[in-house]
């Protein structure tokens, strides 16, 4: 192991490779296996948590019970010794295809062999806390090996494992977790790993079921394989056909809506932004994060996109949990929270494995919760009013926390900050900040006179004006003919593609245009869009970084905005065509080395891309119909 922790002898695991040579097979299959490129994973989850699994049957990430629980499959920052559940071809299969069951997160790997074909369905089932494995023979017959390894607390913890139901199941427990594997197959111990070595023909199926419990409790019953696989098909089913998007980028916005749904913490209502952590944004970089959590910035993009794809549902349990987790004095906002509202998010290091392909340090936590970005006051203020406009709360409800917000935002509106890209190089006047500082005084000024609220609109009207001049003073750059990064900077920073979006500006004001102009000339590689150049920047961190898909979709809504809907389109084509074959997309892309960086699926680039086909498929008219697009597709509100 990594940790250099001795290994204990296990109850069912001590069968030499001589009893059984398929074993062997099955664990020689995963020896001195890497972690394939990011986009050759898939997304499997059950609202609580989620699970990725390879091109080539191997789940290399699961945190059990929640989200941000302790890994116990950690092969995706590490090795096989880190813990993986791989199940594939005995030998290497000739082609393998993926897909989603339609309207689904039920995951189907076709592997076709020499000798027949076979498919593995990988699913979560709906409130079991059990990941499913079917192995099903389609034609001719497969050898199928099996490798298992547990490993708790990100890969550090071998469990005790005793044998259950005369071989074809085990317990495995290591401090509070408790897992029972039941399968259709007599497994075998070697290595301290549970492996198996069978053939499938067609028509037959294999079945598998993993389940999860606190260690405290009695052995959990896991559920039917079968009427699992059926029951979570109806319940996905069911929510896809509530959706009420109907554009041209259907089959692109359901997959985006279903990752959204996938990522949500059912108990709580909480998203968070990726499943995963420390997925590096260079290859065998440093900058990684862990993105386990919920973040204030993605609150009013979710919260419309999905209102305007009918899952009031959702986005009302969304608001609820945004209300809760800042509650509090408005001085303690923080720019991100656990999944149940948790504050307390430290960040540390973890030693014993080495990261992705290499890239290290892995973190687990994010200490990106102690900084002040003055950003989140305007993305969280904006959510709340949109949360009462959209009718889904009263204004009664929630008024006083806007308010409060408001007020207190008055008094720390002119200090520095880190901003929107979390920057560790030391506070500055970032634009962004500032203008979203303006949002959240005009949304609080629209509130009160909308809803017949009290406020000090006459100061707070004032206060709107004074921040307008400073930022359009101090943040715009007459030499570079553009707004810049922060005030008194040269350098540009995509995230000024959202200022026509959030009604800063409008979009064909003059100063707008040139500066989606300079972003595109300057932050442009290979068509896409970097959040800024790295080396002009002090972000506290060494190396670069990939394009920010976020930020080439918000470059697509300020060419719609401009009615340059050809440009628009193309761009927005060349963004989709960089989802893997199953539809989903991480934070960042590589354009040298044309492949995924970054945490993934990145809840913001399926947001961006929902946002997108939104606006291109309200803006088809002419120019004087934009103005309802940023409402209608899902943006932020504008002027």
């Amino acid at each position: 192991m990594a940790s250099g922790r001795r290994r204990p002898a296990q109850p069912g695991q001590r069968k030499s490779a001589d009893d059984n040579p398929g074993a062997e097979r099955a664990a020689d299959a995963t020896s001195g296996r890497q972690p394939p490129p990011i986009e050759d994973y898939a997304l499997i989850g059950d609202c609580h948590t989620a699970a990725l699994v390879s091109k080539d049957g191997s789940i290399d990430w699961l945190c059990w019970p929640r989200f941000d629980s302790p890994a116990c499959f950690a092969a995706l920052l590490g090795t096989p010794e880190n813990g993986l559940w791989r199940i594939a071809p005995a030998e290497a299969p000739l082609h393998v295809t993926r897909r989603y069951l339609p309207g689904t997160m039920i995951l189907e790997t076709v592997f076709e062999t020499a000798t027949g074909t076979a498919a593995l369905i990988d699913f979560m089932a709906v409130e079991k806390h059990s990941v499913v494995r079917i192995v099903e023979g389609r034609t001719g017959t497969v050898a199928i090996s099996f490798d298992l390894s547990l490993r708790f607390e990100y890969g550090s913890a071998i469990p005790w494992v005793t044998r259950l139901n005369h071989g074809s199941g085990i317990r495995a427990i290591a401090g509070p977790d408790q897992v029972v594997l039941h399968g259709d197959v007599k497994l075998h111990g070697r290595a301290m790993t549970t492996v198996a070595s069978f053939q499938v023909e067609a028509g037959q199926r294999r079945r598998f079921v993993l389940t999860h419990a606190a260690s405290h409790l009695d052995v959990p019953v896991p559920p039917n394989a079968d009427e699992a696989l059926d029951d979570t098909d109806t319940a996905w089913s069911s929510w896809t056909g509530r959706g009420k998007y109907r554009g041209r980028y259907q089959a692109e916005v359901q997959r985006s809506l279903l990752t959204l749904k996938a990522l949500s913490y059912y108990p709580t209502g909480g998203i968070v932004a990726a499943p995963t952590t420390s997925l590096p944004e260079q290859p065998h970089g440093a900058r990684n994060w862990d993105y386990r959590f919920c973040w204030l910035r993605d609150a009013t993009f979710t919260l419309l996109a999905l209102m305007h794809a009918g899952y009031r549902e959702e986005a009302q349990a969304w608001g609820a949990w945004l209300r809760r987790s800042v509650a509090g004095s408005p001085s303690q906002l923080q720019i991100l929270y656990g999944i149940g509202g948790e504050r307390w998010i430290q960040e540390w290091t973890v030693p014993w494995l080495p990261g992705y392909q290499g890239a290290s340090p892995v973190r687990v936590g994010n200490a990106a919760s102690t900084q002040l970005q003055l950003d989140v006051y305007g993305e969280l203020i904006d959510a709340i009013y949109q949360e009462t406009a959209l009718g889904l709360v009263p204004s009664s409800k929630s008024w006083e926390l806007q308010r409060a917000l408001t007020l207190h935002l008055e008094k720390i509106w002119e200090q520095p900050d880190e901003s929107i890209w979390e920057v560790r190089g030391g506070a500055k006047h970032f634009t962004f900040s500032k203008v979203m500082v303006w949002v959240a005084v005009d949304r609080s000024i629209r509130a009160a006179e909308q809803f017949n609220q009290p406020a000090p609109l006459e100061r707070w009207r004032a206060l709107r004006t004074r921040i307008h001049d400073t930022v359009c003073t101090h943040g715009f750059s007459a030499s570079r003919n553009s707004f810049v990064q922060y005030f008194g900077a040269d350098s540009l920073d995509a995230s000024l593609l959202l200022l026509p979006l959030v009604g800063f500006l409008p979009p064909e004001d003059p100063r707008i245009r040139a500066t989606v102009e300079a972003i595109g000339r300057d932050l442009k590689v290979d068509g896409l869009i970097l959040r800024y150049h790295t080396g002009e920047t002090a972000d506290g961190l060494t190396g670069g970084e990939g394009v920010f898909l976020a930020c080439s979709f918000w470059y697509v809504d300020n060419l719609v905005l401009q009615g340059r809907m050809q440009e628009a389109r193309a761009m927005f084509a060349r963004l989709l065509g960089l989802c893997n074959d199953v539809g989903l997309l991480a934070e960042e892309y590589d354009p040298v080395g044309c492949r995924q960086l970054g945490n993934f699926p990145q809840a913001f680039s399926h947001l961006a891309l929902i946002n997108s086909a939104l606006n291109l498929d309200t803006h088809d008219g002419p120019a004087e119909q934009r103005s309802q697009g940023c409402e209608a597709g899902g943006d932020q509100t504008g002027e």
